[in-house]
């Protein structure tokens, strides 16, 4: 099977266990800290689509694939994105959310405030994450899934 299949499949795999933490889990036990799995979820899922559209613009020879996953998401964002028909605010929240595990990655600290998650860097900027920012990721991340598949199928 084709990398970018494989790399679908897994998406759809992250989606479905984001959206099920969102819709079911999280309103079942009710712990805000379940928001962080669910955001690593969503993130998982934006990546493996981007993967699985580097690997099919490279299998038909549209782009070069480089050894930096940096330089390979400027590739999707800056070359792949149009041809899929993203429209640049899904291309700018697909930045965000990038930019959001990066800060989480490198996080000093995390903690529940109220209904939110806040993400505090090491220079103390604060990030946050609430329920109603997963369900706008998840609903991006669902269309630039279908957006890709119904492509890559035709």
């Amino acid at each position: 099977m084709e990398r970018f299949k494989e790399d679908l499949k897994q998406a759809i795999k992250n989606i479905k266990i984001a959206d099920h933490m969102t819709y079911v889990t999280l309103p079942l036990v009710n712990e805000k800290r379940l928001i962080l799995k669910i955001f690593d979820e969503i993130h998982k899922s934006i990546i493996n689509c981007i993967n699985a559209s580097l690997n099919y613009e490279y299998l038909y020879k549209r782009i070069k694939l480089y050894n930096s996953r940096d330089k390979n998401i400027e590739t999707f964002l800056k070359k792949c994105a149009k041809n899929y028909s993203l429209t640049n605010q899904q291309i700018e929240k697909i930045k965000e959310i990038l930019i959001i595990n990066k800060k989480h990655k490198q996080s000093a600290m995390e903690f529940v405030k109220k209904e939110k998650v806040i993400i505090l860097s090491d220079n103390l900027k604060t990030k946050y994450l609430d329920i109603e920012i997963i369900k706008e990721y998840l609903l991006l991340t669902k269309e630039l899934f279908i957006k890709l598949n119904k492509k890559m199928n035709q």
